[in-house]
């Protein structure tokens, strides 16, 4: 039983470990490199999102992100003079500014934001030109207040965007606990900066939401593969706001090479936010509202379905739209979208905004019909409490049920095949192979272009 409990406390939180080896806040299964081949080949999503494209016309030279992790390893040689001194908040910690880490989970994920990749055999950051800000920590069961200190630390500071590939979940969150991050949040949103979190690994598991990018305000962000299908490990639910790569991601670690390949949500996170830094830095008099909104508007929909999915959000994050094609409209300055529409969605169901509960962000005009119930898991007891209201006969009570089932089911199964929502990845199965991997892939497809309507609320 002792033992069963102690399992169970590890799966209830995420706590930053001693080695990229185990599955690290949502750092995901991490396997060693191999010698043959390059760091840099394996970096397929580089390609994807043209990045060298990118580069020609914006590196995210100017934006400083904070990373809430473990600590940044300032000699890692791609990292050498990007990260700035920072903040411990692990305790014993005096006079530790956060460039030395506990374990490399920092390290990895900044490197994925803004390393130099100076050789093929270092990581090669999507945003090169970003600075770092470590902001470092290590969590307990259930105690998410280093990561709102983070947060505020964060909000006084220069850094415009907040990563964090780290949080606990919700079954160890208390209220009061909620609230706090809640209030952290809402501080760091009002001084303009725009916060990214790892929606978790717990897909294919518990699917349990996490905080804080569960938390009102902050841009949820879920994993997608190779063939941009979501991986099956990646937590879905409301929560969720945006997809990015997670799947065979070369990053540092401690292994013999240096370089492991891992996957999770927390480098879709370092990778949505290396994605903001490049639009923000390419606009430098939005707001941090205007790049969020840019990105919504822009991300690949998923073809079948209601947007924003709870699988991939408004899709998945494309920056090479702005960049490159001068796509996305900006909307007000003084509106986050996200924050909108869960506004509206209370407005509308009558309820009053809560500091606790995961935002529902639902877009003005989006595509797929609405749902009267509370959510795909209330559809059932929605029909039965109504049952009683509008006086249905049962028969017909009943077929109403299973129709509504079958297409609710049906849409699901079609967004789970889709290419660019979710599909089934063997996160539970063995360890990715060593990387990198040499017998041949199927070129990852381009995202599907945004269909009518979805669109991000928070503009005209």
């Amino acid at each position: 039983m002792k033992k069963m409990m102690m399992r169970g406390a590890r799966r209830r939180v995420l706590v930053l470990a001693s080695s990229l080896s185990s599955l690290l806040a949502f750092g995901g299964v991490v396997a060693p490199s191999a010698h043959a081949g390059t760091v840099r080949e394996g970096q397929w999503y580089l390609e994807t999102m043209q990045a060298e494209r990118m580069w020609e016309k914006t590196t995210g030279k100017g934006i400083t992100v904070a990373v809430l992790d473990s600590g940044v390893r300032s000699s890692q040689p791609e990292l050498q003079g990007k990260v700035l001194p920072g903040k411990s908040y692990i305790s014993g910690g005096e006079g530790d500014d956060g460039r030395e880490a506990s374990d490399l989970h920092g390290t990895a994920m900044s490197a994925l934001i803004a390393g130099d990749g100076q050789s093929d055999m270092q990581v090669k950051g999507l945003a090169p030109g970003v600075r770092i800000l470590p902001v470092k920590m290590k969590m307990g069961l259930g105690d998410t207040s280093p990561i709102a200190d983070g947060i505020r630390y964060a909000a006084d500071s220069d850094a415009k965007i907040i990563s964090m590939s780290i949080g606990s979940d919700a079954a160890s969150v208390d209220d009061k606990h909620k609230a706090q991050l809640q209030r952290a949040v809402d501080y760091a949103v009002k001084r303009g900066k725009l916060l990214f979190a790892a929606v978790g690994n717990e897909g294919s598991r518990t699917n349990i939401a996490s905080y804080p990018a569960a938390t009102r305000g902050v841009v949820g962000v879920s994993a997608v593969d190779t063939r941009l299908r979501t991986g099956k490990f990646s937590t879905h639910g409301p929560q969720v706001a945006l997809s990015a790569p997670g799947v065979d991601i070369p990053t540092v670690c401690e292994g013999k090479t240096g370089y492991c390949r891992g996957r999770g949500t927390s480098h879709a996170t370092a990778l949505a936010s290396a994605s903001a830094a490049l639009v923000w830095s390419l606009h430098p008099k939005w707001t941090g509202n205007q790049v969020l909104r840019v990105l919504l508007d822009t991300a690949g929909r998923p073809p079948h379905g209601k947007v924003p999915s709870e699988y991939v959000g408004y899709g998945m994050i494309r920056p090479r739209e702005n960049v490159l094609e001068n796509k996305g409209d900006p909307g007000p300055p003084d509106v986050n979208p996200l924050v909108a529409a869960a506004e509206k969605a209370d407005k509308s169901s009558g309820k009053s905004a809560s500091p606790t509960a995961p935002a529902t962000h639902e877009p003005a005009g989006a595509t797929g019909k609405k749902s009267k119930g509370k959510g795909k898991d209330d559809n059932l007891p929605w029909f039965i409490g109504g049952a009683i209201a509008v006086a249905v006969p049962g028969a017909v009570l009943v077929a109403l049920m299973v129709r509504r089932g079958r297409r609710k089911a049906r849409a699901r199964k079609q967004q789970m095949q889709s290419a660019v929502a979710a599909g089934p990845y063997g996160g539970t199965a063995p360890m990715d192979p060593p990387y990198p991997q040499q017998q041949p892939q199927q070129p990852p497809q381009p995202p599907m272009p945004p269909p009518g309507g979805g669109r991000p609320p928070g503009g005209s």
